[in-house]
């Protein structure tokens, strides 16, 4: 979900463009930054490389992709030559973090990362789909997908996780909440944040103002909160906001945030306000649209203010039914079904 934020709302980039592909931008004493290209409008994921004295601590990855491999081996022979990479940190299980984790551990290196990342990463390479499940289907047509995109959607090859994450190979070290990890000659805090992916990693480092943000901490854009199939009643919305008024608690206006996309940016803590303001803002035109019963595919206008293609219709549901369900959790929705296997929802006010 975009929200439009830049510097003139006082949020400040420090580096006024990302490193070339295969050079790095040095940060801070022991801290670098790579940036790797994805096949879509999001068209990059920044990486993070930690120099530990005798070897690297590499922080996210990029997707499995001839192109990210060759990047890799250009960094290794490159900026990173003489020192072997001796860990991987992968911040949370999506394919553009958690990619070329895998390739990595193929070659040695040990993977570090929360469970829960590790246990989805795991189980999702090993599943892969020629077509549609039943309980997919399902999950569509009760989001009110329209029917000729639903019959075409059923005979597609979906998207499946081992296309672009490499195959990751048995063993992990765990990363929890409240752990202490030394990388790049300095502590870090683990803080764990949730919604976009289950206990996502940030790290504040203890001796001078640097995080490393992921996805869940991002300037002028919002990752995606969404609901799936596999838990089609889940509350990632309620997630996001507790998590960023948690960690408002520890954001300071000089934390330099290196974020899994976009720029490095200080005004953390305004940041998170805004991030709070952003899915409040929207929650309230949710509920206004709601005032007539509506199926959730006729929701994405309040949510997005903007057109939603093909290309991005299956991301747009997923962040609308998280919304809706946030919205029936606390009572401000219902929801019926209809004859056709569609929920329609409408405001609770409208209904009395």
């Amino acid at each position: 979900m975009m929200d439009g934020t830049d510097a003139s709302a006082g949020i400040r980039y420090p580096f006024d463009a990302p490193p070339e592909e295969g050079c790095v931008t040095r940060i801070a004493e022991g801290v670098f930054w790579a940036r790797l290209p994805l096949p879509m409008a999001l068209d990059h994921v920044n990486v993070y490389i930690l120099d530990d004295g005798d070897g690297w601590t590499i922080f996210d990855t990029a997707l499995d992709t001839t192109r990210n491999r060759g990047i890799w081996v250009k960094l290794l022979a490159g900026p990173l030559r003489g020192k072997q990479v001796k860990r991987v940190i992968v911040s949370h299980h999506h394919p553009d973090h958690v990619g070329l984790a895998g390739w990595f551990q193929s070659g040695g290196t040990p993977l570090w990362a929360t469970r829960t990342a590790w246990l989805f990463a795991r189980m999702l390479t090993q599943d892969p789909q020629e077509t549609p499940p039943p309980e997919m289907l399902t999950f569509w047509r009760r989001a009110g997908m329209a029917p000729d995109l639903l019959e075409k959607r059923a005979r597609e090859r979906p998207f499946n996780f081992c296309d672009i994450v490499a195959p990751m190979p048995l063993g992990f070290q765990r990363i929890s909440e409240g752990d202490v990890i030394r990388a790049g000659g300095r502590d870090w805090d683990v803080r764990l944040g949730q919604g976009h992916a289950p206990d996502q990693i940030t790290l504040w480092s203890r001796d001078c103002p640097l995080v490393l943000g992921a996805d869940q901490l991002l300037p002028s854009i919002s990752p995606v909160l969404g609901v799936y199939a596999t838990e089609p009643d889940a509350d990632p919305v309620a997630d996001w906001l507790d998590s960023c008024a948690r960690l408002k608690e520890h954001a300071r206006d000089d934390h330099l945030v290196l974020p899994g996309h976009k720029l490095p940016f200080t005004g953390l803590p305004l940041r998170l306000t805004q991030k709070i303001e952003n899915h409040i803002s929207a929650l309230k035109r949710l509920e206004a649209h709601l005032a007539v019963p509506q199926v959730a595919s006729a929701c994405f206008g309040p949510l997005f203010k903007r057109t939603v293609t093909e290309a991005t219709y299956g991301l747009a549901l997923s962040e609308t039914l998280a919304h809706l369900n946030y919205l029936l959790a606390r009572g401000r929705v219902t929801r019926t079904l209809r004859d056709d296997g569609a929920w329609l929802w409408q405001a609770a006010q409208a209904t009395k």
